[in-house]
């Protein structure tokens, strides 16, 4: 590949049913928009942004539980948002931006927030979550 080459790069489309589910999942966790600027430059690992230091890093508006903090992650990965890092021995505790979450991150960040989360946002976020269909069903 030629220097001119790796330079080109192409975005991935994604379907506007898997963007506006990322979106609302997002939208309804406890993470502010400082977490995903910051994961868009490196990975932050998981003591960051839970208890105190969460909120000292403008990473949530109050303090959560390791664990909360953990299982909202982990459905923003299922829903492609984010993944976890990976070093020389494995998975580790940081989380980074996909492409997914770069592309709806250029979203939010020419508004400079994230757009309100209504009632119908939360439920339809809370059914995705828990009542998981079939990829052929969605």
């Amino acid at each position: 590949m030629t220097p001119v080459e790796s330079r080109i790069v192409q975005s991935i489309q994604y379907s506007p049913h898997a963007l506006n589910r990322a979106d609302r999942a997002v939208r309804c966790a406890p993470f502010c928009l400082p977490l995903f600027l910051a994961m868009r430059e490196q990975g932050i690992d998981l003591k960051a942004i839970a208890g105190s230091d969460g909120v000292r890093h403008n990473y949530t508006r109050q303090p959560l539980l390791e664990l909360a903090a953990e299982n909202q992650l982990l459905w923003l990965i299922q829903v492609g948002v984010l993944r976890r890092e990976v070093d020389g021995q494995g998975l580790t505790d940081s989380f980074r931006l996909t492409p997914m979450g770069r592309q709806l991150l250029n979203r939010w960040h020419s508004t400079g927030r994230l757009k309100p989360v209504s009632l119908f946002d939360r439920l339809a976020n809370a059914i995705n979550r828990w009542v998981r269909l079939p990829n052929w069903l969605q």
